[in-house]
């Protein structure tokens, strides 16, 4: 049996490291057919050089506020369960999230971490700070779904109006439903009790399991929820400012930029098609998307679209790295090795799914 852990651990941990590996691969193939036209690369350049800084700055600030909705809405969700962890630390946590997020690959690394510290703060709570974690993030994928829904049904005309652009509509539409109903699969299995009866192995049962207990835990709590769902969609409009605000930066000699109505139908296209595992933090991905609905849609220059993203994404980098001072002085009981992290928050889980495992059963015997 240990030697076929160690075997497991070690096959997870090539695997890891060849999705990293090629998602870096992918990711320097995807920015060099971005920048390679040195035309292009001449007018990006002329469009940095005459930023304006107050956009900028009022860019960076709408980030400031996307990560202080995302704090709102998680201490919320804390509250919920009697962890009274105080606003300083839980903006703390965000915003280390927020850097982790930015140097760990994959969308979900600063989750892991944030876990990993909550579990330091809330001893003895275990299992109610995990799943708070696991609540935010559901929120805040169905704040995208609602926001979606409505802005592509709205605007489908016009979306699909062009080949190039409607290709792209389609697979976000698709990722979107498989999302929630992935979401509606878990509520439906957890409603009928049904984890403890899939094999140990099956595919996602610790998700499965720790969804199911958290909707027994948070399923009375549907106030809190629908606000935190109204919070994240603000959270969502906040981080369409931000691009916009990007796009304003570079207003100069009249040239066509994208309205703050076009950029936010644009927007959860290509947050839903860049979040998806293909390059590093969809680095490539988001400025290939801008460069192609952009033009295609909003008569915006390719070499223009492709600087909207990219200073965007660098003004989110800055909120990052200030996440990462934030970690440098942060002094919780000890600091780990992100090996030592990932595995902590993994055990942790397990945990929790076997204790819905348990509760499942506990239930059945009494019936």
């Amino acid at each position: 049996m240990a030697l076929e852990r160690i075997a497991r651990a070690t096959f997870a941990r090539l695997k890891k490291t060849a999705l990293t590996l090629l998602q870096i691969v992918v990711t320097v193939l995807l920015l060099w057919l971005v920048f390679r036209d040195p035309s292009k690369r001449a007018e990006m350049a002329y469009a940095l050089g005459h930023a304006h800084v107050g956009w900028l700055l009022a860019g960076l600030l709408a980030y400031g506020v996307v990560e202080l909705l995302s704090a709102i809405r998680w201490q919320w969700l804390l509250r919920v369960q009697s962890i009274d962890l105080s606003w300083s630390r839980v903006l703390l946590l965000t915003l280390i999230g927020v850097f982790f997020n930015f140097f760990i690959p994959g969308g979900t690394g600063g989750d892991v971490v944030k876990i990993f510290y909550l579990l330091k703060e809330t001893p003895g709570q275990r299992s109610l700070a995990l799943l708070s974690v696991l609540v935010d993030r559901i929120i805040g994928l169905l704040g995208l779904a609602v926001l979606a829904a409505v802005l592509i049904g709205a605007h489908w005309s016009w979306l699909t109006s062009t080949p190039e652009t409607a290709q792209y509509v389609w697979p976000a539409i698709i990722i979107l439903i498989f999302t929630v109903g992935g979401i509606h699969f878990s509520w439906i299995v957890s409603r009928h009790g049904l984890i403890h009866k899939l094999p140990a192995r099956f595919p996602g049962r610790d998700k499965l399991a720790e969804l199911a207990l958290a909707y027994t835990l948070y399923g009375r709590a549907w106030r809190t929820s629908l606000a935190g769902l109204v919070v994240s969609v603000a959270s969502h409009v906040a981080f369409f400012a931000v691009f916009y605000c990007a796009a304003r930066a570079l207003d100069h000699d009249g040239i066509r930029l994208p309205t703050f109505g076009e950029l936010s139908v644009v927007m959860p296209i290509v947050n839903v098609l860049s979040a998806m595992p293909i390059s590093l933090g969809g680095l490539g991905v988001r400025e290939g998307l801008f460069q192609v609905f952009l033009n295609r849609l909003c008569g915006v220059s390719e070499a223009v679209a492709v600087v909207i993203s990219s200073t965007g994404y660098f003004l989110m980098l800055i909120w990052g790295i200030v996440g990462g001072l934030l970690y440098w002085f942060y002094r919780p009981s000890e600091h780990a090795r992100l090996r030592d992290i990932a595995a902590a928050v993994a055990k942790a889980e397990h945990s929790v799914a076997e204790e819905e495992v348990a509760l499942e059963i506990a239930k059945e015997k009494k019936r």
